[in-house]
Parts: C-alpha cells; sequence; structure tokens
C-alpha cells in the first residue's frame, strides 16, 4: 500500500498518524509512505527522526487577525506544491488527522481523484476537518457525539488508537514509585507541560491530603515543578514528568486531568473513572467539549478551572472512591463510549475503501 498521511500542529494529531502509519506497518510490511507536515511545527522534527519520508509546506491557519492577502498566497502555494507531491508519490490513499496542514493536501488529492479519508480526534470538529469533509471519501471520528457534524457524508465511528494503546498497554509495578501495593491511587496529571493555574492551587490543597487513606501522585509538568513544596504529606508523591505514562495509568483509581483528545482516548481505552478540567485556553474551548461528552455519558465528572479549589476536588475524589455503584457504572459507561480497537477498525476501513475503488 501506499500512502500519503498529513497531520501537524500538536501530538493530538501527529500521534494518532504515526499509529495508522505503524499499524499498516504491521498488516503490509511491504507498504510505502510519505508524511505531509509542516515546515516549522513538531511534526517536522518528530517524523524525520522516526525514519519516515517527510515533506514540509510553508503554510499557515486561518485566524481572525491574519491578513486574507497573506493567507491566501501562502495556500494557494500549497495547494500547487502538494498536487505535484501527490502526483509523484501516486498514493492508493491520501489520509488526514487534523491541522490546518491537512487543508491543500486532502483538497489536492480529491481535486486530483485520489481516495481521502480524514479523522477527527475531538468532539466537536476543527475547522480543517469541517471544511475538508466534503472532500473525504469518509470520515472517521473518535466519540460518538461527533458524528452529528458530518451529515452529508460516510461516517464511521473509529476511535481514536491512543485507546487501543492505553488498553493493551503493562500495568509498572508501583514500587518503582514507593506507592503501596494496597492503596487507592489518584493520579494528578494536566498535560505534558502542566498548568501553572492549577499548580498553584495545588500547593494550597496538597497539605489537606494529610487524612486520607489513598495515595496522591501528582505530575507537575517540568516548567511547575519547582513551584511545589519539597516537604508534604507521606501520601502525596510529586514528579515533574513520567516516562510510559500509559502504562502506569493501568495503576490509577482515579485520573484528574484535562480533556485534550489523546487524554480522552486513554481514559476510554483504560476505562478510568476521571475528573476532567478542560483547559480554557484551547481553540474552539474543544476541551471543555470533549468532557462535557464524556459527562453526558455519566463517564466521568466535570471540573471546571474556575472551579478548581480545595472543596471541589477534595469532594468529587471522595465520590467517586467512596460510591462503588457511581464508580463501576463510569467505569462501565467508559468501555460503551470508547474504541478500544480503534487501530484495527481504521486498517479495515482504509481496506474497504481502497476495495470500493477497484
Amino acid at each position: 500500500m501506499r500512502v500519503i498521511i498529513s497531520a501537524g500542529g500538536t501530538g493530538g494529531h501527529i500521534y494518532p498518524a504515526l499509529s495508522i502509519i505503524n499499524k499498516i506497518k504491521e498488516k503490509e510490511p511491504n507498504s510505502e509512505f510519505l508524511y505531509i507536515g509542516t515546515k516549522n511545527r513538531m511534526e517536522s522534527e518528530i517524523v524525520p527522526k522516526l525514519g519516515i519520508p517527510y515533506v514540509g509546506l510553508n503554510v499557515i491557519g486561518l485566524k481572525k487577525n491574519l491578513s486574507v492577502l497573506k493567507f491566501v498566497p501562502l495556500l494557494n502555494h500549497a495547494i500547487s506544491k502538494s498536487k505535484k507531491i501527490i502526483k509523484e508519490f501516486n498514493p492508493d490513499i491520501v489520509i488526514g488527522v487534523g491541522g490546518y496542514i491537512t487543508a491543500p493536501v486532502i483538497y489536492s488529492a480529491k481535486k486530483l481523484g485520489y481516495k481521502t479519508i480524514i479523522h477527527e480526534q475531538n468532539s466537536i470538529p476543527g475547522k480543517s476537518n469541517t471544511l475538508l469533509s466534503r472532500y473525504a471519501d469518509e470520515v472517521m471520528v473518535s466519540l460518538p457525539g461527533s458524528m452529528k457534524y458530518f451529515k452529508h457524508n460516510n461516517v464511521v465511528l473509529t476511535g481514536n488508537p491512543r485507546s487501543e494503546e492505553a488498553y493493551y498497554a503493562k500495568k509498572i509495578d508501583k514500587k518503582k514509585y514507593n506507592l503501596s501495593k494496597n492503596k487507592k491511587l489518584v493520579l494528578i496529571v494536566m498535560g505534558s507541560l502542566g498548568s501553572g493555574t492549577i499548580s498553584n492551587a495545588l500547593v494550597g490543597i496538597i497539605p489537606k491530603f494529610k487524612d486520607k487513606d489513598y495515595e496522591i501522585m501528582i505530575i507537575t509538568g517540568k516548567d511547575n515543578y519547582d513551584a511545589f513544596p519539597k516537604k508534604h504529606p507521606s501520601n502525596v508523591f510529586i514528579l515533574p514528568y513520567m516516562d510510559g505514562m500509559v502504562d502506569f495509568l493501568k495503576n490509577v483509581d482515579v485520573l484528574v486531568t484535562r480533556a485534550g483528545a489523546s487524554t480522552i482516548a486513554e481514559i476510554l481505552g483504560a476505562f478510568i473513572p476521571s475528573i476532567l478540567v478542560p483547559s480554557p485556553y484551547v481553540a474552539n474551548n474543544h476541551q471543555f467539549f470533549n468532557a462535557k461528552e464524556l459527562l453526558d455519558s455519566s463517564a466521568a465528572l466535570l471540573l471546571e478551572e474556575k472551579d478548581f479549589n480545595e472543596e471541589n476536588l477534595l469532594k468529587k475524589i471522595d465520590l467517586l472512591l467512596t460510591n462503588s455503584v457511581l464508580y463501576k457504572e463510569m467505569q462501565e459507561n467508559t468501555k460503551k463510549i470508547g474504541v478500544i480497537n480503534s487501530k484495527e477498525k481504521i486498517y479495515q476501513e482504509i481496506k474497504k475503501i481502497l476495495k470500493d475503488k477497484k
């Protein structure tokens, strides 16, 4: 299989794209790939290091304060270059996995007559996928609530590849982090970079964990670690970062975290009752809507950042750890809306589209 795949801007787009590549390689080892990304965002560093052929385009996202006179010429140039790249590579299929870089790639592929698929990770689709849905032979979505936004397309619930990775992750021995084997564990993590606002609140809350019969692991993010006290209750553990987080999740009883697409997928793959604190600083407030979908399905609790304080946090943690009926219900509901064989489903959808091509 010859595949062009495009995704960029954030790990939430890039890593699902890489998961799709790896799944195709697993199924069809002789497949050839070309990854199209930007010239200056994180995919331009991550992807080439993995030995995947890479082409970078000079393209920018459409923002409110961006001059149309600057945006349109760059977009037209990116479309022109995309068409040339696609013709030369001559793929069996072109896949867009999010970010504005996918716009010229998917549009060009469709205009040239190639089969196209896009994958949406968030509950509410971003601008690029909303626009591109009319140029896609199929739209793959990660959450059931996303399907209603693509009414004129062939829409399939495939889940996010990260959910399958979380489901099959191997449990880490808690002794590695000096954690008790028998006590329940609450993990608090606000993404790889952490959150200054949440960190400031947690510093004041930490002493209140002293009398709790559970343990708390706080992953601060490297930029926020120094703000935390070095002396704290013996049942509180603080780290700046953690390698192999998805494996560690197998030990977690309650997760307090942001609501990015990859995090949501991990929750649904590991069946973890969670307290979601969506970041209010992301485009289109998409983390809130991700969290809202789980909340509406009784698969998570919601705690907005503006309400993140001692009383609200401790009340929600205690509720989950003491109400076994609610806890079990929440676990079961993550199973209902999650897709634990996401990578396999995506691969089968690709094969279906290619079969239709013939």
